[in-house]
C-alpha cells in the first residue's frame, strides 16, 4: 500500500490537472484518498503548501523525462517530437498540465506558486532552446528558427494542443499537431516521424 503522502500528491494532481487550484478542497481528497480531512493538514498544512510540492514532484518527473530524453534520441527534432509525446499521457487521461492548470488561475493565486510555475516553463524553455541551438548544430532542425522563439512557441503549441484534443479529437488529433509541429522544425524532405 503507497503511504499517505504519496496518495495524497497523486489524488490532488488529478484534482488539479481535472478542476484547477480553485476547483477542489481538502474535503474532494480526503474522499477520494479515503482518509478524514484533518489528517491531510499533518501532511500538508495549507492548500498552497500541497500544491508547492505537486509542483516540485511534477518537476521533478519532468526532469527524469527530459534526461532520458536526451540520453536515447539524439536528433533534435526528434528530441521535439519526444518531448510532445509526454503530454499524451495528459490528452489520454482527459487531464491538462498541472502547471498550466494552475497558471489560468494565476492572477488569484499566492506570490510562491506563481514563481514555481513560472520556473517549470521557464526551464522547459531553456531546454527546448538548447534542443532547439543543438538540432540547428546537427542539421536536424532548420536554420535561420530563433530557437528561444521556437521554444515558447512549441510549449504554446503543445499546451493549447493538449487543451484542444481533450475535447475535439483526443491522441489522434494530439498525434497529428505534433507530427505538424515536427515538420515545421525540420529541414524541408528531411523526413522523421513523431
Amino acid at each position: 500500500m503507497r503511504d499517505t503522502r504519496a496518495s495524497l500528491l497523486s489524488e490532488a494532481e488529478i484534482l488539479v490537472r481535472g478542476r484547477g487550484y480553485s476547483g477542489f478542497s481538502y474535503a474532494d481528497l480526503a474522499e477520494a484518498v479515503g482518509i478524514r480531512k484533518a489528517s491531510i493538514h499533518h501532511h500538508f498544512r495549507t492548500k498552497e503548501d500541497l500544491a508547492r510540492a505537486l509542483i516540485a514532484a511534477y518537476d521533478a518527473r519532468y526532469d527524469a523525462a527530459l534526461d532520458a530524453i536526451l540520453a536515447q534520441t539524439s536528433d533534435g527534432a526528434a528530441r521535439i517530437e519526444a518531448y510532445g509525446r509526454l503530454y499524451l499521457g495528459g490528452v489520454e487521461q482527459g487531464l491538462g498540465c498541472l502547471c498550466a492548470a494552475l497558471a489560468v488561475e494565476l492572477e488569484t493565486l499566492p506570490e510562491g506558486l506563481r514563481r514555481a510555475i513560472a520556473a517549470f516553463f521557464d526551464k522547459h524553455i531553456a531546454w527546448l532552446t538548447r534542443v532547439l541551438a543543438e538540432g540547428q548544430a546537427d542539421g536536424s532542425i532548420r536554420p535561420g528558427l530563433d530557437p528561444q522563439a521556437h521554444a515558447r512557441m512549441v510549449v504554446a503549441t503543445l499546451e493549447g494542443a493538449l487543451l484542444l484534443e481533450r475535447f475535439l479529437a483526443g491522441p489522434e488529433g494530439f498525434g497529428k499537431a505534433l507530427v505538424a509541429l515536427g515538420e515545421g522544425l525540420r529541414l524541408p524532405g528531411s523526413g522523421g516521424q513523431a
